[in-house]
């Protein structure tokens, strides 16, 4: 039976290194050096905003800096995302073979298992959009995807009990942007899961429903595990190298002004 490695590794209080470590667990998969993994955690008070966008277009920067609230950048697309406590966030990183449209794959396929989570918890969530998870036409989570590398990556956030009041805040809703590309405003008619079931969720129920989700998708065999000393490794170059500046975050810095940083990455990953 195929195995999912399951990591629950997180640094909350460093959104930085959040985002480091997802690009850094997906390149040493891409690299052989660990099998699939699906990563479950958590940031406090961040911001997310997708590689293309323009900060200054998708944040409030001042009301985010008032409210000490930290602005990262993904290395995959898609749009701005607010991040506390009261949200869990999931990536997956494989590889798999005979796949003839990637992006259907991703966004049609391996989205099935957030999908299958919410039914399990239950829930009745459908997509729009492409990328919008919906429950009774509110959004409750968003999710962006990559096939940088060789591997097959998607994540994304659920929104389960988090501030709602403070993402109004600091996102702004370009809706006329929206409407021009023909994209439905539930994209940004936002509901915490948690209202919507009308109950509390524990994280574990939401650990458990992510991972039987995505076991039951990928016909695995989940087990749980610590990071390896390679992904905290390539986490910690990337994170001094790329995540910790202000050239990547605010200013988005193309991948190609980072070049000494790939050679370094190509050298440690060989």
């Amino acid at each position: 039976m195929r195995e999912l490695r399951v990591l629950l590794y997180e640094t909350p209080h460093d959104p930085y290194m959040n985002l480091a470590f997802e690009e850094a667990f997906t390149r040493v998969r891409a690299a052989d050096l660990t099998c699939d993994t699906l990563r479950i955690w958590r940031n406090d008070s961040a911001v997310v905003i997708g590689y293309f966008q323009e900060a200054g277009i998708e944040v409030k920067l001042t009301e985010a800096k008032k409210l000490g609230i930290k602005v990262v950048r993904r290395f995959t697309g898609g749009g701005a995302v607010y991040h506390d406590l009261g949200n869990i966030n999931f990536a997956l990183a494989i590889k798999t073979e005979g796949v003839k449209d990637p992006i259907n794959y991703l966004y049609s396929h391996l989205i099935g298992g957030a999908l299958r989570a919410l039914e399990l918890l239950g829930a009745s969530p459908k997509l729009e959009n492409i990328n919008d998870i919906v429950v009774g036409r509110r959004k409750v989570s968003g999710v962006a995807a990559s096939t940088r590398w060789g591997v097959y990556f998607l994540h994304g956030c659920i929104l389960v009990d988090a501030d709602l009041t403070v993402l109004a805040r600091v996102l702004k809703v370009p809706r006329e942007k929206l409407r021009d590309k023909g994209v439905s405003e539930v994209k940004y008619r936002v509901a915490n899961l948690s209202e919507v079931l009308g109950r509390k969720l524990s994280y574990r129920e939401l650990v458990e429903a992510l991972i039987r989700g995505y076991e039951e998708l990928l016909g695995a065999e989940s087990y749980i595990d610590l990071p390896s000393r390679d992904e905290i490794k390539v986490a910690q170059l990337l994170y001094s190298h790329k995540y910790s500046k202000n050239e990547w975050n605010l200013y988005r810095m193309p991948h190609s002004a980072f070049k000494d940083l790939e050679e370094e990455l190509r050298r440690l990953l060989a």
